[in-house]
């Protein structure tokens, strides 16, 4: 099912169980196609067959890039012998970051690390997630914060489903009483035969920055590399997601109205798919930059900035790093009515479907330069700091630019901020291949 072992380049144990300490130099195919697998009938697979030098290959043959499904990681990692050049999607234990519950519960002890070490004031640059209780085990810790915060409307999300699957709003603890009773006992409860299906609760952001009267989200896409050390990589486009209906608080049972999952959007009976409800993250940059100025708008992606680092630094010790992997995440981001972003989720296998012609641009792009940071084919140096749609984010401490992407010099140190910039992609790859005529501009 796997490749074959060559003697030269096979990892003899899985790659996470290698030491870390063996230096090895990179792998190099370019005496042949580069062989792809991919279990997904999306975006991604027009991507990968239009890749020139790209070879899909045959059933379950060798391979040299799989992009593969979680499915296929629980099922299949532990016993995979991967060879000194393939490359795989997804870490062993990737859902330490993207199940809800154990987001939040990583988050939270980071953020009493650093109070400890470093002091109250460091660890508020945590407070970018809303208060959230696991259920059931939680449960009565959230009962004494619900009874804290009287008229507070909540959201109840199950832990590890997307698209906005089982989720529901309430403002009394009867409302609840149903799912506390009914298939949801507390894990104490001997007479259940299989433990209750988890959920979040979290404080809903009832005061959402609006445009248009409409609520929105953004979904940020970060490509990591590696944990130890981290390096990531942000993707200067993505999208604003709006509810198809205008924003208000007299009907919390409204889906149209709360949830901007496009899954959920799209049944609206009004929804038209034409015009869809997203907006690129360039055109709501521009916008909030006409309505409330650059240091404003720049004062919002620096702390989107933060979001993303301090939520990798949260799992680093923690994710099984191997050198084989790498992980392209959708954060999913909303700002309140003060234009303070708060973290609402972080996905795993972010949709790859487009939902209409700017957006299979847009995913078409960030695929090819997925492909292109991780170059297989190895025409890189490994000194770039972007390449087509990325920046590097993160590299074993903080990307420091030169120059803010507005122009205006910055004074005090910062992670890049240039998530919603202009993105000439093609024309950056031109500009990095234009010494090698045979590199590809995919």
């Amino acid at each position: 099912m796997f490749a074959k072992p060559q003697s030269n380049v096979v990892s003899k144990v899985p790659g996470y169980m290698q030491s870390k300490g063996t230096q090895r130099q990179k792998a190099i195919i370019c005496d042949r196609e580069i062989r792809f697998r991919t279990s997904l009938q999306n975006t991604i697979l027009d991507v990968l067959r239009a890749r020139p030098g790209w070879q899909e290959a045959d059933g379950d043959g060798e391979w040299d890039f799989f992009w593969c499904d979680r499915e296929w990681i629980h099922q299949n990692y532990d016993t995979t012998f991967l060879q000194e050049h393939q490359k795989i999607l997804h870490f062993r234990n990737y859902y330490e970051l993207t199940r809800k519950n154990l987001m939040v519960k990583n988050l939270k002890r980071l953020k009493r690390q650093t109070e400890k070490e470093f002091g109250k004031l460091e660890a508020q640059s945590f407070d970018f997630y809303p208060s959230t209780f696991e259920l059931p085990l939680e449960y009565h810790i959230f009962v004494e914060e619900f009874k804290k915060n009287p008229g507070a409307i909540w959201i109840m999300k199950p832990a590890a489903k997307s698209q906005g699957h089982g989720i529901f709003l309430f403002r009394k603890l009867k409302d609840i009483t149903n799912w506390r009773k009914g298939d949801y006992q507390p894990v104490s409860d001997q007479t259940q035969k299989e433990a209750p299906e988890l959920y979040v609760v979290q404080r809903y952001i009832a005061d959402p920055y609006l445009v248009g009267g409409r609520k929105f989200d953004l979904r940020v896409y970060v490509l990591v590399l590696s944990y130890n050390p981290i390096k990531a990589w942000l993707y200067r486009e993505g999208f604003a997601r709006f509810s198809n209906t205008r924003f208000s608080l007299d009907s919390i049972d409204d889906t149209y109205v709360h949830l901007t999952n496009v899954a959920v959007q799209k049944t609206a009976p009004d929804y038209d798919p034409e015009k869809g409800c997203k907006w690129s993250l360039h055109r709501l940059r521009q916008f909030l930059l006409a309505k409330h100025g650059i240091e404003a708008v720049q004062q919002i992606f620096k702390e989107i900035d933060n979001i993303i680092v301090k939520s990798l630094q949260s799992v680093q010790k923690i994710i099984i790093n191997d050198k084989h992997c790498f992980e392209m995440y959708g954060f999913d981001v909303i700002l309140d009515s003060k234009l303070k972003p708060w973290l609402i989720e972080i996905n795993a296998s972010p949709s790859l479907t487009a939902s209409g012609k700017e957006d299979y641009q847009l995913k078409h792009g960030l695929l090819n330069d997925v492909l292109n940071v991780l170059d297989l084919e190895n025409r890189l140096s490994g000194q770039e700091r972007r390449i087509g749609g990325f920046d590097l984010l993160w590299d074993d401490g903080p990307v420091l630019p030169d120059d803010s992407p507005d122009g205006q010099v910055i004074t005090i140190p910062t992670t890049t901020t240039y998530l919603g910039c202009h993105n000439d992609r093609r024309k950056q790859l031109r500009e990095l291949y234009r010494n090698n005529p045979t590199k590809s501009q995919s």
